[in-house]
């Protein structure tokens, strides 16, 4: 099952009282039909709608996760009327979120085993902004006075290679160990440059399981499942490596979506290398991620990749960019530093300086650069500053010493 958020304009339409801050999700495997779902309840909200592309029933802490994460479920019952309604009853049975089905028939017997199965609403197409309204109105009155806090999905990191070799699993390995240590938060790391990426490599862990492991068992892939295939890094950082030997396997983007669904339900932090793989950025690993961090270099064929990433994927209201240039040495720079800015339209953010020596013991000793001290590692450390809000404690001890000595 996939899972994204959409805004649609709600100007059409007065908000209705009460349902402002719903969550709805909706279920379908059309997508035109969850794109016409969609839009009839942002009309009538001007929330965010989550969609999931499968009812995949049967999926373990599915019902539940649907549960928790949304006060308003809405279930397409033409494409697979059976597991339609079999969902509906698992959620019912879970909790407090107002089950809503829609259809093109209006079959009275239809009608009947929906409500029986724990529907609270039946819609029919096409939709009728007022009865949608009236619906959600009548959603928003059954939640509870005082409500559980729901369960935020976790902050996605994404790191984007704009050419092999341009160091993106270096720095999403490094980024991932410091952010698990200085914010104190659940995290892990997903390794989804496959089928050949090596994040376990730079951390020196093995693992008997991968990511494939998780897209291959997607249709029972839950929080119990993920947690099994999980490895734990001593710093802390949970990983969900690569696989060790080559394994010939296409992912798809439901698959993905879903682990990424699961991951964050479960995590508050969520880093994902990309590598340089195209196709990941027409999944959530992209349209979801709190930031995206191209890793890019100041030579021609990485500043020319990363103009045309960024004119393709980041010229419009996309998720949050940031340029990272990586081996930056400013003194022997075949290129300037305002034709940098001008290739990649805007300036970078981070700029990673060239030490080879570190990045080689790291690769030789296995140990994460920010877990010692060196130029690298200030700068990524400073990279999870940013994100967590806290201030660099390795970088405050360098300077006291610094100070203490010079006076």
């Amino acid at each position: 099952m996939a899972a994204n958020s959409s805004p649609y304009s709600a100007n059409q339409f007065p908000d209705p009282i009460g349902v402002e801050d719903l969550s709805i999700a909706v279920i379908s495997r059309s997508e035109e039909r969850r794109l016409e779902a969609m839009q009839a309840m942002s009309r009538c909200t001007g929330a965010y709608v989550s969609e999931y592309s499968n009812y995949t029933p049967g999926t373990g802490d599915l019902p539940t996760t649907l549960d928790e994460d949304h006060d308003v479920i809405v279930i397409d019952l033409d494409g697979d009327a059976e597991a339609a309604l079999e969902l509906v009853e698992n959620i019912g049975a879970n909790g407090a979120a107002t089950v809503m089905v829609y259809s093109e028939s209006s079959d009275p017997e239809l009608l009947v085993r929906c409500m029986r199965a724990g529907a609270r609403e039946f819609l029919t197409l096409p939709f009728s902004p007022d009865v949608v309204a009236e619906a959600l109105v009548r959603a928003a009155a059954r939640r509870p006075t005082t409500q559980p806090a729901k369960k935020t999905a976790g902050k996605l990191y994404a790191f984007m290679g704009s050419k092999g070799g341009a160091g993106t699993t270096m720095l999403a390995c490094n980024f991932a160990v410091a952010l698990a240590k200085e914010s104190s938060e659940k995290t892990l790391l997903i390794d989804l440059d496959l089928p050949l990426g090596d994040a376990a490599l730079n951390l020196g862990i093995t693992a008997e399981f991968s990511a494939i492991d998780a897209l291959q068992q997607v249709d029972r892939l839950d929080a119990k499942l993920l947690e099994q295939i999980l490895v734990k890094h001593s710093s802390g950082l949970w990983v969900l490596a690569a696989p060790g030997r080559f394994i010939q396997f296409q992912a798809d983007s439901d698959g993905i979506n879903r682990l990424l669904q699961v991951a964050r339900h479960e995590f508050d932090n969520v880093v994902v290398d990309m590598g340089s793989r195209l196709e990941l950025m027409g999944t959530t690993a992209y349209r979801d991620a709190t930031t995206v961090y191209l890793v890019t270099q100041a030579s021609i064929p990485e500043l020319r990749n990363s103009n045309r990433l960024i004119t393709q994927f980041f010229s419009g209201p996309q998720p949050k960019l940031e340029v990272v240039i990586n081996r930056f040495e400013s003194r022997v720079l075949g290129v300037s530093e305002e034709h940098i800015t001008k290739a990649l339209t805007r300036a970078a953010q981070w700029k990673i300086p060239n030490d080879y020596p570190s990045v080689r013991n790291m690769q030789i000793s296995a140990k994460p650069l920010v877990l010692t001290d060196s130029a690298i590692s200030r700068q990524v450390r400073q990279m999870v500053s940013a994100v967590t809000g806290k201030s660099d404690t390795g970088a405050k001890k360098k300077k006291a010493f610094s100070l203490s000595l010079f006076g």
